[in-house]
């Protein structure tokens, strides 16, 4: 009968901390139920908005280099930084494609700023995404997740047996997990809307050389070239050259020597 009473308690033991589990778990799904609401949409109604805003424009300039030093200068003066710089390079055009991260409150200004001697855009396209009730939502599933985090922590403190610690332990690490998944979105999310984005594509036309030119570009240049290799193959024959200019002066005084004896 004493064996029988402790099956019976431990019995009641594993229900308890089943119920228990079973309780957390149903706040848990009900409070992500209440984020996902339209309650929890109609509360983004009294804060402050949440916008990502991004840029992307192209047009041509008659000087890359200048264009690029205007570009960083105001970059610099608006407190944005380089994200991405890249330089494309073909037939007759060079292109550079610049991706600057920069201060929400600093975005237009950058913008005019950067732009002020630009006539015509080949493109412009300016886009603000609204994120504030996503902003909310992921908030209060933090913090639903780290409340739920809390009580098992507390369940924790309470367990009876390796198997139940094992367990508390187990439900422990996955919303670990959860939370620093959520958390990084929640970053993602702040780092966007904290800093815009705008893409510059400006390029450069550049005249191609007609045949012509270019093959007497290479004429004359293989030319020189040519002139300069034959100086130096007679600096390196000198001796053989005042041998032979030796030889043929003393040809020719014997011819002449000859042709006064005979006379």
């Amino acid at each position: 009968m004493h064996g029988f009473s402790k099956h019976i308690l431990a019995l009641l033991t594993f229900l308890f901390l089943f119920s228990c589990k079973n309780n957390d778990q149903a706040s848990f799904e009900m409070a992500d139920e209440v984020a996902m609401s339209p309650i929890a949409g109609k509360q983004t109604e009294n804060i402050e908005r949440k916008l990502i805003k991004e840029g992307n424009i192209s047009f041509e300039t008659s000087d890359i280099n200048n264009t690029r030093k205007s570009i960083f200068e105001s970059m610099e003066k608006f407190k944005g930084y380089v994200s991405s710089d890249q330089e494309y390079k073909s037939n007759g055009r060079v292109s550079n494609t610049i991706i600057i991260r920069v201060p929400a409150n600093n975005f237009d200004q950058l913008l005019n700023d950067a732009t002020k001697e630009v006539t015509k855009f080949d493109s412009k396209n300016i886009e603000i995404k609204d994120v504030t009730e996503e902003f909310v939502d992921v908030e209060a599933r933090l913090k639903t997740k780290k409340e739920l985090e809390k009580r098992y922590s507390e369940i924790l403190t309470k367990a009876n047996s390796v198997t139940e610690m094992l367990e508390v332990e187990k439900q422990i690490g996955e919303l670990r997990s959860d939370i620093e998944a959520i958390e990084g979105r929640l970053n993602y999310l702040k780092s966007q809307v904290s800093f815009s984005t705008l893409t510059i594509t400006f390029y450069e036309i550049q005249a191609n050389e007609t045949e012509f030119g270019h093959k007497f570009k290479n004429g004359f240049s293989n030319g020189w070239d040519n002139l300069v290799w034959f100086f130096v193959a007679l600096l390196n024959i000198w001796p053989f050259i005042i041998i032979i200019s030796i030889l043929v002066i003393w040809l020719l005084w014997r011819k002449k020597k000859s042709k006064q004896n005979k006379v």
